[in-house]
């Protein structure tokens, strides 16, 4: 399918778009959320800033790494090193409560809908924010599973021990609320034992991070029990009023779900395409009726629909 290349920003005032998803949200027969990074930016999982320098200031000093996403590619001297490293990615991104309670937002907003939600984020902050379990697809993986290197293992193992351990053994000490934070004196390891490299549990050989790079991505038994109830949920709502509502989805990957969701809005005349995005916030002129594209800091915004009443 091809789109109209100018592309436009909804009709009406920003007052007037807020109205209209509120309407929908309260009354439309469905709701699909399309989730991209920008949420989980919103609800303060941000990748570079003050979160990094705190975290990963020693691997910053000594191999100039600027980013949490950018030091995962980074070709560390050892295993060792490596995996101290994303001990630190993981659980940072996966094990610590979102600093903004964006999620709670949003599902104190659907909660009683018909909802499911389609999602790119890989740090599993739907299920602790209290969102059905049966209404979520994490599509690229999860921080919280690792699989193994092995093509024909399909499987996939919980990480949270591991990290747990590995943290410990960097240094990290529990605050008063139970969370891993740096020690007063910042001494930190960079390395973890030898023998606390993870491996398989099957066979003993190495294991990755469940995380979606290549065609070895492991789509486990739980990965497709979930893609098949997005199926039946997408089947199900194929008209009447759906509201396709995007929240964060940037440019990387829109074949996942802002072309579907334009596609499918475009199928059908009564549904409704909502884009909440900062920065991004657009669709096709072709559903410029159908649409309302709101530009802001997404936690924002749902705090603005959550207190508007008609």
């Amino acid at each position: 399918m091809s789109y109209d290349l100018k592309l436009s920003t909804g009709k009406g005032t920003k007052e007037e778009q807020l109205r209209r998803l509120k309407e929908a949200i309260t009354s439309y027969d469905a709701i699909l959320i399309g989730a991209g990074s920008g949420l989980s930016t919103s609800a303060g999982l941000t990748y570079s800033g003050e979160r990094f320098r705190k975290y990963f200031f020693d691997f910053a000093e000594k191999y100039g790494i600027s980013d949490i996403y950018s030091g995962g590619f980074y070709p560390f001297p050892d295993e060792e090193t490596r995996w101290a490293w994303w001990a630190r990615h993981i659980y940072f991104n996966r094990y610590i409560k979102a600093p903004k309670p964006v999620y709670p937002l949003l599902l104190s907003l659907v909660k009683d809908r018909d909802y499911f939600v389609l999602t790119t984020n890989v740090d599993h902050q739907f299920q602790p924010a209290g969102f059905n379990k049966s209404r979520l697809f994490y599509t690229q993986g999860d921080y919280g599973l690792f699989q193994s290197v092995d093509p024909f293992n399909r499987k996939t193992y919980d990480n949270e021990e591991w990290v747990m351990e590995a943290m410990e053994a960097q240094g990290f000490v529990r605050n008063e609320k139970g969370v891993f934070d740096v020690p007063a004196d910042r001494r930190l390891l960079m390395r973890i034992p030898s023998g606390l490299i993870p491996s398989c549990p099957d066979g003993g050989g190495p294991v990755t991070t469940n995380l979606r790079a290549d065609d070895s991505f492991a789509e486990d038994e739980g990965w497709h029990q979930a893609a098949l109830r997005y199926e039946q949920f997408v089947n199900a709502h194929g008209t009447g009023k759906v509201l396709y509502l995007e929240l964060g989805v940037g440019s990387n990957t829109p074949v996942i779900i802002k072309f579907p969701f334009w596609k499918m809005t475009m199928a059908n005349p009564e549904a409704l395409y909502a884009c909440l995005n900062y920065g991004e916030a657009y669709c096709p002129r072709q559903i410029e009726d159908q649409a309302v594209c709101l530009d802001g800091d997404i936690g924002e915004i749902l705090q603005k629909l959550k207190d508007l009443s008609f």
